[in-house]
């Protein structure tokens, strides 16, 4: 059997063959490439040597146009359970095999309520303030008593909801096919999207984006919310209107917003977002996590294997 040739895509932290042992697979050749390329006809000419491609969620869109010019692609391996940038009918229609790797659920709900406490506590301009000699320059917000908001309640949004709930806020909750009965049993008050919006402290969105939920959340529904108020966004970008949530920003209508997740990713270093001081944001590292990390790579590496097996 002639060497396989192995790519890694997107490996920002340049980790991946640090966290399993990829010396199991017998006969392969592997890459990693730690930038992202996004410029389709350079990305062709990056993967075209490759049979198999590990690629991390949906950091590099692979369409059917750039499928087609890989003639050596035979298998890809995502990580995570699902990834939208990936068209799967041109994967059946080209034989080339998907296979997905499990998740760990942990990491994007703490991270949601790292940047909620960051936010409502000051800590980025406490901790700036702190270096540059300063003391004690901001007045934080207490949690207890607060409202907290949630558009989406499945498995994130009901963690969320028990953080909460931990910090005796009030919790609502609304989504296009949540009920009271299951909101309840999630430990939170089914409400209107209207209601929602208008009553919360902090409106966090854990839905998954489609083309339902593309920019559900819209212009209307941030005027409602109040001068005081946060909008957390560690889900998708797309989820929200990006123009309004900018004009929002700009005109100090809400508090501000911790966002993870963006319409376009990796976000451009002259992007309007990067410079609001009404923004706290991460670069979508949600589940960018040891333990999440270590489940990818070694997954990756399990479906490699198994798929070797199948070829001798």
């Amino acid at each position: 059997m002639n060497t396989i040739k192995i790519a890694i895509l997107d490996d920002y932290q340049q980790v991946s063959l640090k966290m399993t042992d990829w010396s199991v697979l017998k006969n392969v050749e592997i890459t990693v490439f730690g930038d992202h390329e996004k410029k389709p006809e350079a990305l062709v000419t990056r993967l075209i040597p490759f049979h198999v491609l590990c690629v991390m969620r949906e950091r590099t869109p692979l369409t059917k146009e750039i499928l087609s010019a890989l003639p050596n692609l035979k298998l890809i391996v995502s990580t995570g359970r699902r990834n939208a940038s990936i068209d799967k009918n041109a994967l059946e229609a080209l034989g080339i095999d998907f296979k997905h790797t499990g998740y760990v659920m942990t990491g994007a709900p703490e991270l949601t309520w790292a940047l909620l406490m960051a936010a409502a506590r000051n800590i980025v301009r406490e901790n700036a303030n702190f270096r540059s000699g300063k003391w004690q320059t901001t007045i934080g917000i207490d949690l207890e008593g607060k409202t907290l908001g949630i558009v989406g309640l499945g498995n994130i949004g009901s963690k969320m909801a028990g953080y909460a709930r931990a910090f005796n806020m009030r919790v609502i909750a609304w989504s296009e096919n949540l009920t009271k009965e299951k909101a309840e049993a999630a430990g939170a008050q089914w409400v209107t999207k209207e209601q929602l919006f208008r009553q919360s402290d902090f409106v966090s969105i854990h839905l998954v984006l489609s083309d339902r939920s593309r920019g559900i959340i819209g212009e209307d529904d941030l005027r409602r919310m109040k001068p005081t108020a946060f909008l957390i966004n560690t889900s998708r970008g797309p989820l929200v209107d990006e123009r309004a949530l900018i004009n929002t920003l700009k005109q100090k209508e809400i508090a501000g917003a911790m966002l993870d997740v963006f319409n376009e990713e990796p976000l451009p270093a002259d992007h309007v977002l990067r410079q609001l001081d009404n923004v706290l944001a991460t670069s979508h590292i949600g589940y960018v996590t040891q333990n999440t990390y270590q489940v990818f790579y070694d997954d990756s590496v399990k479906a490699i294997q198994a798929w070797l097996a199948t070829r001798i």
